[in-house]
């Protein structure tokens, strides 16, 4: 399919997702009321975006400057400093809500009954002990692309990776390149996020931009990214525990017969060691602008955060308040106690220690051999 521009409309998504969902769990009605939700979603969006621009016209065409974006595989650290810069004054994140409907005037027509549609949202079967999360928390953007276009790398994280052929190659910007349709989308909701949260900076969070970062500097060119970086025997498994975790509690995962849980994790598995190799792929020779990426390893983010942060902010070009230098010593004493309660038992996933390795190689090689300070090669 390489040289070929592959084309799968949002039609052949929908009915792909449909028939996934139907024969893999047997759940056929509820899908379809799941899709009118989206649809009416979708519907009310569009007409509230277009009202927004009657209350907000000279707002909305600020362009966003100098964004903040935090990218690396699930479970590698990112959450966490998404979310510290952001409740730190240095930006703004994208909750999830913002997300669901992006209109403003629709963000503060929805925002008094959240507690409500927390007992219908998909964010009460995340686990609090792997992943915090809600309809008003700071959350990565990836979602969005499945509200607008059911499209991304949730739809293939969470649904597409049953289906019975490999459909990996749907979600390649190499293969099927959506990069202008997503990155004109962010930029739209992005500028909404900032005027609803009365922000002047965005810091977004994406996994699916690892195998894209090039073509995202070219729309974003004044963007610093955040690349977060951890040992793959930890970040693997874990991050396999957080989706089918959700999995679990949305279609009892691990009472599935073990074929089908294997097939979607070796699948899943695939895709997020790639998410990994393409990132490096694209660093190591040279498509990637090394002055506005730094590498941050999550090691470092724990023992050394002090260290690290006294490295960040003249990357992002933000000037600590003493305010701010006081709470960066503080979380740096927590983070060194911190001692994780989660251990994985790689053969629950059907993985050895020596696959993972094996598959990562590089990412060791290149990352990982020793401790990598930002600023110098």
């Amino acid at each position: 399919m390489i040289g070929e521009k592959l084309k799968v409309g949002i039609l052949k998504r929908v009915c792909k997702a449909y028939h996934t969902v139907g024969t893999t769990f047997g759940i056929w009605i509820a899908t379809i009321f799941v899709g009118l939700y989206l649809l009416t979603v979708r519907l009310l969006n569009f007409i509230f975006m277009k009202i927004d621009w009657l209350f907000f016209p000279i707002k909305l065409r600020k362009k966003i400057s100098s964004p903040i974006l935090i990218v690396g595989n699930p479970r590698s650290g990112t959450t966490f400093i998404h979310r510290y810069l952001a409740n730190n004054g240095i930006g703004t994140g994208s909750r999830l809500y913002q997300m669901v409907f992006p209109s403003i005037i629709l963000q503060k027509i929805i925002k008094p009954i959240l507690p409500l549609l927390e007992k219908v949202s998909p964010a009460k079967f995340h686990s609090d002990d792997v992943h915090k999360t809600n309809l008003n928390a700071i959350e990565t953007d990836d979602p969005s692309l499945l509200f607008r276009f059911f499209d991304g790398f949730f739809l293939y994280a969470f649904i597409l990776s049953w289906a019975k052929e490999d459909l990996l190659d749907w979600f390649q910007p190499k293969i099927r390149d959506n990069s202008k349709r997503d990155f004109n989308w962010f930029d739209i909701m992005w500028r909404r996020t900032l005027i609803s949260s009365k922000s002047e900076r965005m810091i977004g969070k994406l996994f699916s931009i690892s195998v894209n970062i090039p073509s995202f500097l070219k729309k974003f060119p004044d963007a610093k990214l955040l690349y977060m970086i951890r040992d793959p025997l930890n970040v693997i498994p874990s991050g396999l525990s957080l989706v089918t975790g959700v999995l679990d509690g949305v279609f009892g995962f691990w009472s599935l017969p073990e074929e089908k849980r294997n097939h979607y994790i070796q699948r899943l598995y695939k895709a997020l060691v790639e998410l990994q190799i393409r990132f490096h792929d694209d660093w190591v020779n040279g498509r990637i602008d090394k002055s506005k990426v730094a590498i941050v390893q999550y090691d470092r983010m724990m023992n050394d955060f002090d260290g690290l942060m006294n490295e960040i902010l003249p990357f992002i070009n933000h000037k600590p308040s003493q305010e701010l230098i006081n709470e960066i010593k503080i979380t740096s004493e927590k983070q060194s106690a911190y001692k994780s309660k989660h251990k994985y038992d790689l053969s629950k996933f059907g993985l050895t220690e020596e696959q993972i390795k094996k598959d990562c190689a590089v990412i060791y090689e290149t990352f990982l051999t020793n401790n990598i300070h930002i600023g110098k090669e």
